[in-house]
């Protein structure tokens, strides 16, 4: 082969090969553009802070009643279990303050639906039937 020849075979399968990638990247861009959908979290709307505090706060409860659960199943000393208390206990009356100071009242806010799941509520009697 003379050098012209292989240059001209170079030069085709550089074309070729802008030609691919370019298939390549509006194949790309194209399913992107309508095949993927964004995920439904991002058009949420924000929580608050007092939203942020109360799920916090519902986490830290459960993680008391997981701990306690985890205790009286034998998977903890007496030791570890009382510091592992103290420590959510004490977080448990950060978050308190913190939601009392937000609200600027001491009253009792409800826990979140999703975290008392799990938890049946007895349906009450019916009337006239």
């Amino acid at each position: 082969m003379t050098s012209a020849m292989l240059i001209s075979l170079v030069a085709i399968d550089i074309d070729t090969l802008a030609v691919v990638a370019c298939v390549a990247l509006t194949a790309a861009v194209l399913i992107f553009v309508f095949m993927i959908r964004p995920d439904l979290a991002d058009s949420a709307p924000h929580r608050s802070h007092l939203d942020q505090l109360m799920e916090r706060r519902d986490i830290i409860y459960d993680n008391l009643r997981d701990l306690k659960f985890e205790y009286r199943t034998g998977k903890f000393a007496e030791e570890d279990y009382e510091q592992m208390k103290q420590t959510l206990e004490a977080e448990a009356a950060l978050v308190l303050t913190e939601i009392e100071r937000v609200t600027e009242s001491p009253g009792m806010l409800p826990r979140s639906d999703a975290a008392v799941r799990g938890r049946a509520v007895p349906a009450a009697p019916r009337q006239g039937s």
